[in-house]
């Protein structure tokens, strides 16, 4: 875990790869739940029979799934230390380029684009690549946008 003191001290890291997460298990329980929570049962995800079958030879994550571990993931790469709170303001150019298979592990790589002061804070941009365990290709890529107040 990087610590940063403050707002100044991670402007310094711009440019910089902060490191990785954990490997994180991708259960058939979390695709389940994100399905019931979206209402997203396509049988890719849900239907063990029929994606045993399929493309991918079993169930897989929803994209949306992956992208919506970034936040517990980039939580176990860096701290910003001195801000009241930090929000989720946007993301930019999101992509999934490999299915992540049910029983998998991914972890996530941090790099910080940018820091700059703005509306309601320091705004950030942050590159996040989800890798996936044995895979040369990622499971996602999304620059993320944070606002931090202080």
């Amino acid at each position: 875990m990087k610590v940063f003191e403050g707002i100044d001290d991670l402007a310094a890291a711009v440019g910089t790869h902060l490191g990785y997460s954990p490997w994180h298990t991708i259960t058939q329980g979390q695709i389940d739940t994100f399905a019931e929570a979206t209402g997203d049962h396509q049988w890719i995800h849900v239907d063990h029979a029929r994606a045993a079958a399929g493309p991918f030879g079993t169930t897989v994550a929803h994209g949306y799934l992956t992208l919506s571990l970034v936040p517990m993931l980039i939580w176990q790469v860096y701290e910003v230390r001195g801000v009241a709170m930090g929000v989720n303001y946007g993301a930019n150019k999101l992509r999934f380029p490999t299915p992540v298979p049910v029983d998998s592990q991914v972890r996530a790589g941090v790099e910080l684009l940018s820091v700059e002061e703005g509306r309601g804070g320091h705004h950030t941009t942050t590159r996040i690549t989800i890798e996936l365990e044995g895979s040369a290709k990622p499971a996602c890529v999304v620059e993320t946008l944070s606002v931090l107040g202080a």
